[in-house]
């Protein structure tokens, strides 16, 4: 993304940069003169981005370790993040995510699509808030899907106990969580007088290892074949895909509680544009019993309140 303003003097924390859109964010970001923290669960993966966009770039790149899907991990990750950082924080991206497993917990015991595009996601932006709140004009970033539209979220009942367990309807309920939390953290930043931008992206059909992952997940090698050939053929490059959440997160007259996807055929393709999302992504009341729950399930103290 080369109309990406200059970047020189920020710090950035970016999700899942090993790979995906977050490899090209964080790419784009060094690129521009931005300090970036790869945050990765494979250390080896995050160091290898590090060497690379360090190359490509001449950019300065920085591996932290973070296993969104474990509590403790997103705390030492925080932890570590505000240590590197020196306290400040000017751009968070939460990229990472996965899509469409079988059933499987976290290492807290929750549902782990859940777990791992929600709950750590949310739990690390609050971790990270000192940070933030030091930056003036900080932005955070949460990347959603159009997937969001699906048969909704059901606050007592995240982690699929008294429902049975379908891999796209958790997804879905992810993906919502997502654009719920973003909205209602800019909804508290404003009433806190805060000088911080919250807002979300998509990223349309991206080709990415999360469909992939999703198909291995599931078992079998055709299905893995068929989904590269489908993603080959149906989806836009990454580089591409990274683009919603790149303005985001970087252009001017961004506003809080906006929501950015591609400008092209059904939101799938094309250059950033502002995105419709479902009805239910503004439902306020939706909104805090899930920032309520999310406080709970995850034992991290929301900021701002």
């Amino acid at each position: 993304m080369t109309d990406v303003p200059s970047q020189e003097g920020r710090v950035a924390l970016v999700t899942g940069a090993n790979s995906g859109l977050g490899r090209h964010t964080a790419m784009a970001l060094a690129a521009r003169g931005a300090r970036v923290l790869l945050a990765c669960r494979d250390p080896g993966k995050a160091e290898a981005a590090a060497r690379e966009i360090a190359s490509l770039t001449g950019g300065a790149a920085e591996p932290v370790r973070l296993d969104l899907a474990d509590l403790g991990s997103v705390r030492a990750a925080a932890a570590e993040a505000m240590d590197r950082a020196g306290g400040t924080l000017h751009i968070l991206v939460n990229n990472a995510g996965i899509m469409a497993n079988p059933h499987r917990v976290s290492a807290d015991g929750h549902e782990l699509q859940l777990a791992t595009n929600h709950l750590g996601h949310a739990a690390l932006t609050w971790l990270l808030m000192p940070a933030l709140r030091a930056s003036p004009g900080a932005r955070v970033v949460t990347v959603s899907s159009g997937a969001h539209r699906g048969p909704g979220l059901d606050v007592a009942d995240l982690d699929f106990e008294r429902r049975p367990y379908d891999k796209w309807a958790a997804y879905n309920q992810s993906k919502l969580a997502n654009l719920l939390f973003a909205f209602e953290l800019d909804r508290r930043a404003r009433a806190a007088g805060l000088d911080l931008v919250s807002a979300a992206a998509h990223p349309g059909m991206a080709r990415t290892g999360l469909f992939t992952s999703s198909a291995r997940a599931q078992g079998g090698r055709a299905l893995v074949a068929l989904t590269t050939i489908i993603a080959r053929v149906a989806c836009q490059p990454a580089a591409k895909g990274a683009l919603p959440q790149l303005h985001a997160a970087t252009m001017p007259g961004v506003q809080g509680g906006e929501y950015f996807g591609p400008g092209g055929f059904a939101e799938t393709r094309g250059r950033p544009v502002l995105a419709e999302c479902a009805p239910a992504a503004r439902d306020e009341h939706l909104a805090a019993r899930l920032w309520k729950e999310t406080a709970r399930l995850t034992g991290v103290i929301p900021a701002p309140a």
